[in-house]
Formats: C-alpha cells, structure tokens, sequence
C-alpha cells in the first residue's frame, strides 16, 4: 500500500485506508506478521492512526474522512489491531467531528486577493498556470476560472493534472506545460509578466532550471496547503485558500473592469503556436502512437468518455494529443509516476460511471503491472476498454538511455511480450490487435462498440521519441522540438534525472 499511498499524496487523492494489526497484546513483539505500519507509512500519509481501544474506534473513521476530504485532499491511514476489529462500540456519527488541531483555512485574505487584483490589472503579458487543485476543489472552481478567465482574457495553461478544469477548445488555452507540455505554453510562462499560479506546486517537471524560470515575473500562488507556498518558487502575493473559493473571490474584485488590450501578448504566442510543436512524421504503414490517440480522441470526443493512463510515453502523448473539455474525465499519475495506475483505476471509474466509455490507454509493460485487475472488470461486468500502445519498449526508459547513455539500452527491450488476445481470451475479455493504420479506425470503433471489457493490442512504431521535450537541466524555454542528437543534457543536467 506504500506506492498508492505516496501516490495519493502527492497528487493531493483523498482517500481512507484501512489497515489490519496484530492483537494489541502482541505490539512490539515481532508477532507473526506484525509490521509499524504507521512508522512506514508516516512520511507518506496525511495523516495516521493506530486505533488501540475500541471506543475510539467510531470517532477516528469519522476524523480520517474529514481529513481526507479537507484542507489538500490526501491519504488516511487506521491500522487496527485484530483484538479491535473483534469488539463492539457505540457509533459515532459525523456530526460534529472536528479535530481540534486540524483547521485548514478555506477563505482567502481579503488583503491578499486586493494585491493580486492590482497587479491583474497592471499586467500586459498575464498567464493562468493551473493545476490539480482547481480539479480538487470541485466542478464550481472549473466554472469559476473560466468565468474569471472571460472577464481578464487572460491565457491558460496548466500542469497534467489539472487538464480539463479549462476546456481545450478555447481559444486562449495554451496547452499543458512543463517537460513534454507545449511550446507556446513554456514560453508564455517564461516571458509573462504576471503568473498566476492556482492549485499547482511548482514542480521540477514545469519549472525546469529554477534560477531560469519565469525570471521577469510577478507570482501570484494560490494554495490551501501553506507549506506549498515559497517552497520552490517565492511569491510576491501568497493566497493561501481553496481554490474555488479564491478564484470567486477574484472575479468579485474585478467586477466590471474593463480588460486591458492583450492583442501584442496574444500575438506573440500565436507566433509560439504556430510552431506546431505536437507536429509528427505520420506513416500509412506504421501506427505512430500520436495518431492512434488523435484517431481515439476523434471517435470518442462525442460520448461520455473518461481516460485513465499508465505511465510513460503513452501518458505524456495522451496528455497531448487527447482533448479534454470538462474536469474529471482524465485519471493519471503525476507526480509519483506509478507503472499499473491506469487499469485499477478505470475499473473505479466504470463502476462509478457504468454507462461511460472508460478508456486506459496503456504501454505493454506499465499494463502487466496489475493486469490481473482484468479478472476484476469480467466478473463485475465493468466493460473498460484497455488500449495498448505497443512499441515493445519501456519507452520513456529507452528515451532517457538515448539522452544520458549513448543509446546503451539496458533491460528496457521486451522481447518475451504475451499474446495480448490471447490473454485477454483467458480472461474472458475481447482481445484486439492491430498494426495497420487503415484499419485502426474500424478495429477502435469494434472496441468502442463491444459491451464488455476489450483488450486492444495497437502495435505502433518502436523507437518514436516523445516531444517536445525539455531536457534536466535545462530552463523552461529551452525544449528539444524535432530531433534527438544525445548531447542536450550535460553532467550537471545529468544528475537532475
């Protein structure tokens, strides 16, 4: 449970688990199968819990679930020993559960939000760099941000996890930003003039070098978590509170200011866009994983379609070439990378939401991770649809020995793949495959169409690299667009990896 925990954490999942303990008697005595799962889990966790009387048993559920679901939402953890589990207790109901040294603040100063207001005003090269805490918030901060963004005409961007809090159709919608995020994206963040930064962390894959990000700007951060705020990047207007309560509060202060001419701003950055930087060599004999997510994204956008990712090259090309318009609909981990996440997680979804299309789209080894989780969706009747970009490559792995080993490839060929239809067969799921671009739509719409779960073997080019790119070490701006020649990292990059 360490990885989805830490998973969980780091990308602010609230989530409650429960934890079975030796008798209390036998604590500390290296009982049979006795482990401190709070000491492992404590630089993990929101929060833990070693339940040892009963009684308090009732009130610590309800507290972990305040916990969990307040404040930064996050992992909970309550071992209970097996001496605990077998006794009785009155039941706690959740009213009136507080936690006495637990008050996240919510509502943001009203001080703070006048300052931000003043540089909004005054800025003539402003961008939105979002992130997951705009998701987390609830659908309201998604209204709210595109609402504020209408009134300021001010350009959006935003890190993998807050992908669809704006929609991707906009026209002032820069793309996602950071190591494979889009050109004009990091560049409209390191030549702005005002950043403002809602419910992301300024982590090392958006800010590249940090003596070189964003060098000319003022930072406005918006945060619930105090402890994010200066952490990596000092803000000059520090707003500590949820999300959606903070954006609310901005639009109220605008009112009815008119919006200044960004004509020059936003010309600038259609110069970035037509750049092209998601730009492939397409082939009518090879499936290049970027068409085979733009034919999926084509014959999906229309439905209820929800996306869950592994982690890899398949991840980062998703993030690029699939499109979303709503908050929700796109499951991946960010800033863990956990291998295995996506297939546990569209069997949530699809019993969440039985009536969705859920896609996983996966890489062949991140998938074996936890395909036994196939044998879940079959007897649950959850028909996900698991689409393979196979290149038969841990394909990020041997994109990083391209650039930081000389294209000395170590243990990141599979050359013993399995028969994926068969498998899926095995399972008593549909099994597809196909490597034939002509066919590709057809074959998706068979897995789109079948109701039940389908495995879908696409067979796409082995060695396609994913860019753009920025290089460790390297600032924001300074990204790999076409072509990798294995010189863009130097030593002192190196060890940035």
């Amino acid at each position: 449970m360490v990885t989805p925990i830490t998973d969980a954490m780091m990308d602010s999942i609230p989530m409650v688990v429960i934890t079975g303990q030796v008798p209390t008697h036998l604590i500390g005595t290296d009982a049979f199968q006795e482990c401190d799962t709070v000491g492992s889990t404590r630089c993990c966790a929101k929060h833990n819990y070693l339940v040892t009387d009963v009684e308090d048993l009732a009130r610590t559920i309800q507290e972990a679930f305040l916990i969990a679901t307040t404040g930064r939402p996050g992992p909970v953890v309550i071992d209970i020993p097996k001496d605990v589990q077998f006794a009785t207790c009155t039941y706690i109901g959740k009213q009136g559960v507080q936690k006495a040294t637990y008050k996240p603040q919510t509502e943001p100063n009203d001080d703070a939000i006048a300052r931000a207001i003043s540089l909004m005003k005054k800025a003539r090269r402003p961008v939105f760099y979002t992130g997951g805490g705009v998701i987390n918030s609830g659908p309201e901060a998604s209204e709210a941000l595109r609402k504020l963004q209408k009134l300021t005409g001010f350009p959006v961007t935003s890190t993998l996890m807050g992908l669809g809090a704006f929609p991707a159709s906009h026209d002032d919608w820069l793309g996602m930003l950071g190591m494979h995020g889009a050109y004009e994206a990091n560049h409209a963040m390191h030549d702005c003039d005002l950043m403002i930064c809602v419910g992301a962390r300024f982590d090392d894959r958006v800010t590249g070098r940090i003596d070189a990000f964003s060098p000319g700007s003022k930072k406005i951060h918006i945060d619930i978590d105090p402890s994010s705020i200066n952490k990596v990047i000092r803000a000059d207007v520090p707003i500590i509170a949820d999300s959606g309560a903070a954006l609310n509060a901005l639009i109220k202060a605008w009112g009815k200011t008119k919006p200044q001419d960004l004509s020059e701003w936003k010309g600038q950055i259609d110069t970035w866009r037509a750049r092209r930087c998601f730009a492939y060599a397409n082939s009518d004999t090879e499936i290049k994983p970027q068409y085979a997510i733009e034919r999926l994204y084509e014959l999906t956008k229309d439905r209820e379609t929800y996306i869950s990712t592994e982690v890899g090259q398949h991840q980062m090309w998703a993030a690029q070439h699939y499109h979303f318009e709503s908050p929700n609909r796109w499951m991946t981990s960010g800033g863990l990378g956990t291998m295995g996440y996506g297939l546990p997680a569209a069997v949530g979804i699809q019993a969440a939401h039985p009536d969705a299309l859920v896609v996983d789209i996966a890489g062949e080894a991140s998938v074996q991770m936890v395909l036994q989780e196939l044998s879940t969706a079959v007897q649950h009747s959850l028909p996900i649809k698991i689409f393979i970009l196979n290149n038969e490559w841990m394909g990020m792995v041997r994109q990083w020995q391209e650039l930081l080993h000389g294209e000395r490839y170590s243990h990141s060929y599979s050359d013993s793949l399995p028969d994926f239809v068969k498998l899926a067969e095995a399972y008593g799921a549909r099994g597809l495959e196909c490597d034939d671009p002509k066919q590709l739509d057809s074959k998706l719409q068979e897995m789109i169409d079948y109701d039940g779960p389908v495995v879908f073997d696409c067979r796409v080019t082995k060695a396609e690299n994913c860019l753009p790119m920025i290089p460790s070490g390297a600032a924001h701006n300074e990204m790999i667009l076409s072509e990798i020649t294995g010189d863009e990292i130097d030593e002192a990059g190196s060890k940035l990896v």
